[in-house]
């Protein structure tokens, strides 16, 4: 089987391997598994592979190279217009030379794939949708396009839509699905942590506005200022780094905040088992893979009410949903730090439903759908 990848996730290619964000290419690796030869179309920009990288198992691989694009400007746009035959070309030609069409979105390449493919009603196809399939969303137009394409059955023929969370009145090629991290033989015991020394939280992710990075630490600083003894690990990186930095240096922060900037899988293994907490406040979300992963190392979730993470958290009882007061977050997870009891409830519960998810798991589904 030809198996024909269409995404915007930036990639790079050094020692004779192709690489990019390790998430996305831990996933796809299992997908390759059950494929003769790979068809990728996606931008080659990438330069040198980080910590956060990592490279197709697959030695099959043939790279469609093609050029970023954005919609952000009237420059952007005018940019774009000229570049967009040349696109939609290659992404017609590597689905017509491929047996199976899977698409990556929301995203721009993405919206591009949601189009071409209707070019091929009676080919095989799948679509990951990793943002949040919330119909009531208020989100960019092309997220909102690309959703409407996928789950029109005339014009999206042949195709299963994996989605996140569970969607009512949805169309029928719409099916939810699941991230997974871990391996069944990574569930080692784990030794319940109690609340009755420093209690420790961290965020993983993007330093972005959408992250909400700054958030995490005003909660961190208040429940400091309240006479708690807590610290704050942040993992990542991104443009708000510098003003962060400003923030915590002009409130004198600096002993219970620290950067620790982007790192492997193994390190963030260790923050997950070693911490109380994990912060998300996140504005959008698919699946948040962090929040999965704490769970799963009995790391408590506190997360914002988007996409599905109410179900995730089943509506507090594993975890603390934040409502983006501040006050009111502050008073909801106080309340949990003051009862030991009710946080190794939480974290029991947290641990058992995340386990359910693994790779194993993971991988029976995927040779179900290709």
């Amino acid at each position: 089987m030809t198996f024909c990848i269409i995404t915007h996730v930036p990639h790079g290619y050094q020692n004779g391997n192709y690489f990019a964000y390790s998430p996305y290419v831990r996933e796809m690796n299992i997908w390759s598994k059950y494929v003769e030869k790979i068809v990728l179309v996606a931008p080659l920009h990438l330069k040198n592979s980080t910590s956060i990288d990592m490279d197709y198992t697959h030695k099959v691989i043939d790279f469609r190279n093609v050029s970023n694009f954005n919609f952000l400007t009237l420059n952007s746009i005018l940019i774009t217009l000229f570049k967009l035959p040349k696109i939609i070309f290659e992404i017609y030609k590597a689905m017509k030379h491929s047996d199976h069409i899977h698409l990556r979105c929301p995203g721009n390449m993405g919206l591009l794939g949601c189009f071409v493919q209707i070019l091929f009603p009676s080919k095989s196809k799948t679509a990951k949708y990793a943002g949040n399939w919330d119909l009531k969303a208020k989100q960019p137009i092309s997220y909102r396009i690309q959703k409407w394409i996928l789950s029109n059955t005339f014009l999206t023929r042949n195709m299963q839509v994996l989605v996140y969370g569970e969607w009512k009145n949805s169309s029928k090629n719409i099916k939810s699905f699941f991230t997974a991290s871990y391996f069944e033989k990574d569930k080692i015991d784990f030794s319940p942590k109690d609340l009755n020394s420093k209690i420790t939280f961290i965020f993983v992710g993007t330093l972005s506005n959408g992250k909400q990075p700054l958030y995490a630490i005003q909660l961190i600083e208040q429940l400091h200022k309240n006479g708690n003894e807590v610290e704050l690990c942040i993992y990542g990186e991104g443009k708000e780094r510098v003003s962060i930095e400003n923030y915590i240096a002009k409130n004198k922060l600096k002993n219970i905040v620290n950067l620790k900037g982007n790192q492997n899988q193994e390190v963030i293994k260790n923050a997950y088992q070693k911490n109380h907490f994990i912060i998300l406040p996140s504005l959008s979300e698919g699946w948040p893979k962090a929040v999965a992963e704490g769970m799963f190392w009995g790391c408590l979730p506190i997360a914002t009410r988007v996409s599905c993470v109410p179900n995730m958290l089943d509506n507090g009882d594993r975890g603390i949903i934040l409502e983006l007061t501040l006050q009111d977050d502050i008073k909801n997870i106080q309340s949990v730090l003051d009862k030991n009891e009710l946080y190794q409830e939480k974290v029991n519960n947290a641990v058992n439903w995340s386990r359910k998810y693994t790779l194993d798991v993971f991988e029976e589904e995927i040779k179900h759908l290709i």
